[in-house]
């Protein structure tokens, strides 16, 4: 079921979910083509979900799907919402940014209110998080565009709970800035309340901290803080995109930690 946030009313929209859906041959989950002219493809997923909202786990189980379909182009990220807390479940991962930010992208698609599960794909449009279909099409689409960007992440290093790194960006840099973004591999919760009681939901590249960096000159460095109540055997990926004034995302890169 597709969940509505809407302010005071919650509205609950019923959709039809495709988590396994099946790539048709070889070709579709074979690396990115090389596109003839300009910077590589890039393909950034945005999924807005929650562990209170029963129609999400679908979605978490398509973005697992296609972050392992394609583990060096398409760049997956996970951000849990919080206007589902109140349910009876708080989504540990939860943040009142990432709800903000789903606002941002909504006023922008011209849609009236937030919802869950979301998918946003390069800043340009979005869907159902579930619709699996939809989302292999867009991103058969979107692998052979060229971006106007392109980003080298270099030199990182971890230095207690800092992490910090070098970067280089070509093309056009006005108006553009850096997303930084922190994100879990994996993590498996059992919730014990709300619509997903008793149920143990797997997340995957889950969006623990985010920080914008202002691009000034095509080099130069950037840090972020690894939160607390990360374990220090857990894996995270350092995943930065380039976004314009208008949210569209105009390359990516990302490294393991």
């Amino acid at each position: 079921m597709l969940k509505k946030a809407l302010i005071p009313i919650v509205v609950f929209v019923g959709v039809t979910t495709m988590a396994f859906y099946k790539l048709k041959s070889v070709e579709e989950i074979a690396a990115f083509p090389e596109v003839e002219k300009g910077f590589a493809a890039v393909v950034v997923l945005e999924l807005f979900t929650s562990q209170g909202c029963s129609s999400c786990p679908p979605a978490d189980v398509l973005l697992e799907q296609v972050k392992r379909q394609y583990p060096n182009q398409v760049y997956a990220l996970s951000y849990h919402v919080d206007y589902w807390n109140y349910i009876g479940w708080e989504d540990p991962f939860s943040q009142p940014a990432f709800s903000r930010k789903q606002k941002e992208y909504n006023r922008k698609f011209n849609y009236t209110s937030n919802y869950t599960p979301q998918m946003v794909i390069n800043g340009k449009e979005h869907f159902v998080g579930s619709n699996a279909k939809k989302l292999f099409s867009k991103i058969k689409t979107y692998k052979v565009q060229n971006p106007e960007n392109h980003l080298e992440l270099k030199e990182l290093i971890k230095e207690g709970n800092t992490i910090s790194f070098n970067y280089l960006l070509k093309g056009n840099q006005q108006g553009k800035s850096l997303r930084t973004t922190l994100v879990l591999d994996q993590r498996t919760t059992l919730v014990e309340r709300g619509e997903n009681r008793n149920r143990k939901l797997t997340n995957s590249n889950i969006v623990i901290a985010e920080k914008y960096i202002p691009v000034a000159i095509s080099e130069g460095q950037g840090t972020i803080r690894i939160p607390a109540g990360i374990g220090k055997n857990e894996r995270l990926h350092l995943i930065v995109v380039v976004e314009n004034d208008d949210l569209d995302i105009t390359a990516a890169a990302k490294l393991s930690i």
